[in-house]
Protein backbone atom coordinates (compact mmCIF):
# COMPACT_ATOMS: atom_id res chain seq x y z
CA UNK A 1 0.00 0.00 0.00
CA UNK A 2 1.39 3.37 -0.99
CA UNK A 3 -0.16 6.39 0.72
CA UNK A 4 -0.17 10.11 0.06
CA UNK A 5 -2.41 12.91 1.32
CA UNK A 6 -4.95 12.35 -1.42
CA UNK A 7 -4.51 8.91 -3.07
CA UNK A 8 -4.14 5.37 -1.75
CA UNK A 9 -2.94 2.66 -4.13
CA UNK A 10 -2.43 -1.06 -3.47
CA UNK A 11 -1.56 -3.71 -6.04
CA UNK A 12 -2.63 -7.26 -5.20
CA UNK A 13 -2.86 -10.29 -7.51
CA UNK A 14 -2.38 -8.10 -10.61
CA UNK A 15 -5.23 -5.76 -9.57
CA UNK A 16 -4.57 -2.14 -8.58
CA UNK A 17 -6.93 -0.72 -5.96
CA UNK A 18 -6.93 3.09 -6.15
CA UNK A 19 -8.84 5.17 -3.58
CA UNK A 20 -9.48 8.89 -3.47
CA UNK A 21 -8.64 9.75 0.12
CA UNK A 22 -10.04 13.11 1.11
CA UNK A 23 -13.19 11.98 2.93
CA UNK A 24 -13.52 15.11 5.08
CA UNK A 25 -14.11 17.10 1.86
CA UNK A 26 -16.19 14.40 0.13
CA UNK A 27 -13.11 13.80 -2.04
CA UNK A 28 -13.38 17.27 -3.57
CA UNK A 29 -10.75 17.93 -6.24
CA UNK A 30 -8.00 20.34 -5.23
CA UNK A 31 -4.56 20.78 -6.79
CA UNK A 32 -2.87 18.00 -4.73
CA UNK A 33 -5.66 15.62 -5.77
CA UNK A 34 -5.16 16.53 -9.44
CA UNK A 35 -1.41 15.99 -9.28
CA UNK A 36 -1.47 12.80 -7.22
CA UNK A 37 -4.21 11.07 -9.19
CA UNK A 38 -2.47 11.78 -12.51
CA UNK A 39 0.86 10.61 -11.05
CA UNK A 40 -0.79 7.40 -9.82
CA UNK A 41 -2.24 6.66 -13.26
CA UNK A 42 1.15 7.26 -14.88
CA UNK A 43 2.82 4.77 -12.52
CA UNK A 44 0.15 2.16 -13.20
CA UNK A 45 0.54 2.67 -16.94
CA UNK A 46 4.21 1.71 -16.66
CA UNK A 47 3.54 -1.33 -14.45
CA UNK A 48 3.02 -4.22 -16.86
CA UNK A 49 2.11 -6.62 -14.06
CA UNK A 50 -1.18 -4.72 -13.51
CA UNK A 51 -4.10 -6.28 -15.40
CA UNK A 52 -7.06 -4.30 -14.03
CA UNK A 53 -7.69 -1.20 -11.91
CA UNK A 54 -10.46 -0.53 -9.41
CA UNK A 55 -11.09 3.16 -8.74
CA UNK A 56 -13.06 3.89 -5.57
CA UNK A 57 -13.15 6.40 -2.73
CA UNK A 58 -12.93 6.57 1.05
CA UNK A 59 -15.64 8.19 3.16
CA UNK A 60 -19.30 8.91 2.47
CA UNK A 61 -19.04 9.96 -1.18
CA UNK A 62 -17.18 9.04 -4.33
CA UNK A 63 -16.39 12.65 -5.31
CA UNK A 64 -18.28 15.92 -4.88
CA UNK A 65 -16.43 17.54 -7.80
CA UNK A 66 -14.09 20.51 -7.93
CA UNK A 67 -13.27 22.06 -4.56
CA UNK A 68 -14.28 25.66 -5.26
CA UNK A 69 -13.18 26.85 -1.80
CA UNK A 70 -9.65 25.64 -2.57
CA UNK A 71 -9.96 27.29 -5.97
CA UNK A 72 -10.92 30.64 -4.44
CA UNK A 73 -7.95 30.51 -2.04
CA UNK A 74 -5.44 29.90 -4.82
CA UNK A 75 -5.93 32.29 -7.77
CA UNK A 76 -3.22 30.45 -9.72
CA UNK A 77 -5.21 27.19 -9.60
CA UNK A 78 -7.45 28.20 -12.54
CA UNK A 79 -4.63 28.72 -15.07
CA UNK A 80 -2.75 25.69 -13.70
CA UNK A 81 -5.76 23.42 -14.13
CA UNK A 82 -7.49 24.73 -17.23
CA UNK A 83 -4.75 26.14 -19.48
CA UNK A 84 -2.92 23.75 -21.81
CA UNK A 85 0.75 23.89 -22.70
CA UNK A 86 1.32 24.06 -26.49
CA UNK A 87 3.16 20.71 -26.53
CA UNK A 88 0.42 18.78 -24.68
CA UNK A 89 -2.91 17.40 -25.90
CA UNK A 90 -4.82 17.92 -22.64
CA UNK A 91 -4.91 20.31 -19.71
CA UNK A 92 -4.73 18.94 -16.15
CA UNK A 93 -8.51 19.09 -15.72
CA UNK A 94 -8.99 16.82 -18.73
CA UNK A 95 -6.06 14.60 -17.82
CA UNK A 96 -7.34 13.68 -14.34
CA UNK A 97 -10.30 11.93 -15.96
CA UNK A 98 -8.91 10.91 -19.33
CA UNK A 99 -5.80 9.30 -17.77
CA UNK A 100 -8.00 6.34 -16.78
CA UNK A 101 -9.37 5.93 -20.30
CA UNK A 102 -5.78 6.08 -21.59
CA UNK A 103 -4.58 3.22 -19.38
CA UNK A 104 -3.93 0.02 -21.36
CA UNK A 105 -5.91 -2.03 -18.81
CA UNK A 106 -9.60 -1.91 -17.86
CA UNK A 107 -10.60 0.50 -15.10
CA UNK A 108 -13.65 -0.35 -12.98
CA UNK A 109 -15.20 2.48 -11.00
CA UNK A 110 -17.05 1.75 -7.74
CA UNK A 111 -19.41 4.64 -6.93
CA UNK A 112 -21.24 5.45 -3.71
CA UNK A 113 -22.75 8.60 -2.19
CA UNK A 114 -22.40 11.75 -4.27
CA UNK A 115 -20.76 11.71 -7.68
CA UNK A 116 -20.91 15.28 -8.96
CA UNK A 117 -19.21 17.43 -11.59
CA UNK A 118 -15.58 16.49 -12.00
CA UNK A 119 -16.19 13.30 -10.04
CA UNK A 120 -18.82 12.29 -12.57
CA UNK A 121 -16.45 12.97 -15.45
CA UNK A 122 -13.74 10.84 -13.80
CA UNK A 123 -16.26 8.00 -13.46
CA UNK A 124 -17.40 8.36 -17.08
CA UNK A 125 -13.79 7.98 -18.26
CA UNK A 126 -13.56 4.53 -16.66
CA UNK A 127 -14.43 1.38 -18.60
CA UNK A 128 -17.12 0.16 -16.19
CA UNK A 129 -19.14 2.02 -13.58
CA UNK A 130 -20.81 0.12 -10.73
CA UNK A 131 -22.87 2.21 -8.28
CA UNK A 132 -25.02 1.76 -5.21
CA UNK A 133 -28.75 2.19 -5.92
CA UNK A 134 -28.86 5.23 -3.61
CA UNK A 135 -25.93 7.05 -5.26
CA UNK A 136 -26.58 10.66 -6.33
CA UNK A 137 -25.21 11.75 -9.71
CA UNK A 138 -24.93 15.10 -11.43
CA UNK A 139 -23.17 16.79 -14.33
CA UNK A 140 -23.12 19.81 -12.06
CA UNK A 141 -20.94 22.34 -13.89
CA UNK A 142 -23.98 24.41 -14.95
CA UNK A 143 -24.49 25.35 -11.28
CA UNK A 144 -21.27 27.36 -11.52
CA UNK A 145 -21.98 28.75 -14.98
CA UNK A 146 -19.59 26.27 -16.59
CA UNK A 147 -19.65 23.33 -18.98
CA UNK A 148 -18.24 19.80 -18.42
CA UNK A 149 -14.65 20.19 -19.59
CA UNK A 150 -12.82 17.27 -18.02
CA UNK A 151 -13.17 14.96 -21.05
CA UNK A 152 -16.95 14.78 -20.60
CA UNK A 153 -17.58 15.53 -24.26
CA UNK A 154 -15.57 12.47 -25.24
CA UNK A 155 -17.19 10.06 -22.81
CA UNK A 156 -20.81 11.29 -22.85
CA UNK A 157 -20.97 10.94 -26.63
CA UNK A 158 -19.99 7.27 -26.34
CA UNK A 159 -22.37 6.36 -23.54
CA UNK A 160 -25.71 8.07 -24.06
CA UNK A 161 -27.95 9.99 -26.48
CA UNK A 162 -27.26 13.61 -27.28
CA UNK A 163 -30.64 14.81 -25.95
CA UNK A 164 -30.02 13.12 -22.59
CA UNK A 165 -26.48 14.51 -22.39
CA UNK A 166 -27.70 18.02 -23.21
CA UNK A 167 -30.57 17.91 -20.70
CA UNK A 168 -28.34 16.70 -17.87
CA UNK A 169 -25.67 19.26 -18.77
CA UNK A 170 -28.02 22.22 -19.24
CA UNK A 171 -29.98 21.61 -16.03
CA UNK A 172 -27.15 20.36 -13.84
CA UNK A 173 -29.82 18.45 -11.94
CA UNK A 174 -29.14 15.55 -9.62
CA UNK A 175 -30.34 12.19 -10.87
CA UNK A 176 -30.56 8.76 -9.32
CA UNK A 177 -28.36 5.76 -9.97
CA UNK A 178 -31.36 4.04 -11.54
CA UNK A 179 -31.71 6.91 -14.01
CA UNK A 180 -27.98 6.79 -14.67
CA UNK A 181 -28.25 3.09 -15.46
CA UNK A 182 -31.19 3.68 -17.80
CA UNK A 183 -29.29 6.49 -19.55
CA UNK A 184 -26.31 4.19 -20.16
CA UNK A 185 -24.02 6.15 -17.84
CA UNK A 186 -23.74 3.30 -15.32
CA UNK A 187 -22.89 -0.30 -16.14
CA UNK A 188 -24.53 -1.90 -13.11
CA UNK A 189 -26.24 -1.19 -9.79
CA UNK A 190 -25.02 -3.07 -6.74
CA UNK A 191 -25.44 -3.00 -2.97
CA UNK A 192 -21.66 -3.57 -2.79
CA UNK A 193 -19.97 -1.95 -5.82
CA UNK A 194 -16.47 -2.63 -4.52
CA UNK A 195 -17.12 -6.37 -4.17
CA UNK A 196 -18.64 -6.56 -7.64
CA UNK A 197 -15.76 -4.52 -9.06
CA UNK A 198 -13.29 -6.93 -7.47
CA UNK A 199 -15.15 -9.96 -8.85
CA UNK A 200 -15.06 -8.49 -12.37
CA UNK A 201 -11.41 -7.49 -12.02
CA UNK A 202 -10.48 -11.03 -10.93
CA UNK A 203 -12.10 -12.53 -14.03
CA UNK A 204 -10.31 -10.01 -16.27
CA UNK A 205 -6.99 -10.63 -14.50
CA UNK A 206 -7.30 -14.37 -15.21
CA UNK A 207 -7.29 -13.79 -18.98
CA UNK A 208 -4.39 -13.05 -21.31
CA UNK A 209 -3.23 -9.53 -20.38
CA UNK A 210 -2.16 -8.93 -23.98
CA UNK A 211 -5.62 -9.81 -25.32
CA UNK A 212 -7.32 -7.66 -22.66
CA UNK A 213 -5.11 -4.66 -23.49
CA UNK A 214 -5.67 -5.26 -27.20
CA UNK A 215 -9.44 -5.35 -26.67
CA UNK A 216 -9.46 -2.01 -24.84
CA UNK A 217 -7.19 -0.51 -27.52
CA UNK A 218 -9.37 -1.85 -30.34
CA UNK A 219 -12.62 -0.51 -28.89
CA UNK A 220 -11.02 2.87 -28.25
CA UNK A 221 -9.85 3.11 -31.85
CA UNK A 222 -12.83 1.60 -33.67
CA UNK A 223 -15.97 2.32 -31.59
CA UNK A 224 -18.36 4.33 -33.77
CA UNK A 225 -15.84 4.32 -36.61
CA UNK A 226 -17.08 3.56 -40.12
CA UNK A 227 -17.21 -0.09 -41.17
CA UNK A 228 -14.03 -0.24 -43.24
CA UNK A 229 -11.95 1.62 -40.65
CA UNK A 230 -13.19 -0.71 -37.90
CA UNK A 231 -12.33 -3.78 -40.01
CA UNK A 232 -8.82 -2.42 -40.63
CA UNK A 233 -8.29 -1.94 -36.89
CA UNK A 234 -9.52 -5.50 -36.24
CA UNK A 235 -6.98 -6.96 -38.69
CA UNK A 236 -4.11 -4.83 -37.41
CA UNK A 237 -4.70 -5.52 -33.70
CA UNK A 238 -5.22 -9.25 -34.27
CA UNK A 239 -1.99 -9.43 -36.25
CA UNK A 240 -0.13 -7.96 -33.28
CA UNK A 241 -1.56 -10.65 -30.96
CA UNK A 242 -1.11 -13.81 -33.02
CA UNK A 243 1.84 -15.96 -31.99
CA UNK A 244 2.86 -13.92 -28.97
CA UNK A 245 3.80 -15.70 -25.76
CA UNK A 246 0.54 -14.96 -23.91
CA UNK A 247 -1.52 -15.94 -26.96
CA UNK A 248 0.30 -19.29 -27.09
CA UNK A 249 -0.32 -19.78 -23.36
CA UNK A 250 -4.03 -19.03 -23.81
CA UNK A 251 -4.20 -21.50 -26.70
CA UNK A 252 -2.44 -24.20 -24.66
CA UNK A 253 -4.74 -23.60 -21.68
CA UNK A 254 -7.79 -23.77 -23.91
CA UNK A 255 -6.73 -27.11 -25.38
CA UNK A 256 -5.58 -28.64 -22.08
CA UNK A 257 -9.05 -29.17 -20.66
CA UNK A 258 -10.57 -28.43 -17.26
CA UNK A 259 -8.69 -31.18 -15.39
CA UNK A 260 -5.28 -29.55 -15.88
CA UNK A 261 -3.92 -26.54 -14.01
CA UNK A 262 -3.74 -23.57 -16.42
CA UNK A 263 -0.35 -22.08 -17.11
CA UNK A 264 0.10 -18.57 -15.67
CA UNK A 265 0.28 -15.67 -18.10
CA UNK A 266 3.32 -13.43 -18.46
CA UNK A 267 3.19 -9.67 -17.86
CA UNK A 268 1.51 -7.50 -20.48
CA UNK A 269 3.58 -6.58 -23.52
CA UNK A 270 3.40 -3.45 -25.67
CA UNK A 271 -0.26 -2.53 -26.18
CA UNK A 272 -1.02 1.01 -24.96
Amino acid sequence: MSSTDRILCEIKDHIAYVYMNRPEKLNGLDMPMFKEMIACAKKLRKNRSVRAVILAAKGDSFCAGLDFKALSKDPMMVPKVFLKWPWTKQNIAQQIAHCWRDLPVPVICAIHGNCFGGGMQIALACDYRIATPDANLSIMEMKWGLIPDMSGMVTLSRLTRVDIAQELTMTGRQFSAQEGYEYGLLSKLSADPLADAQALAEVIASKSPDAIAATKYLFKKSWKADTWKALRWERWVQARLLGRKNQRIAMANGLAGKDKEPKPFKDRTSFK
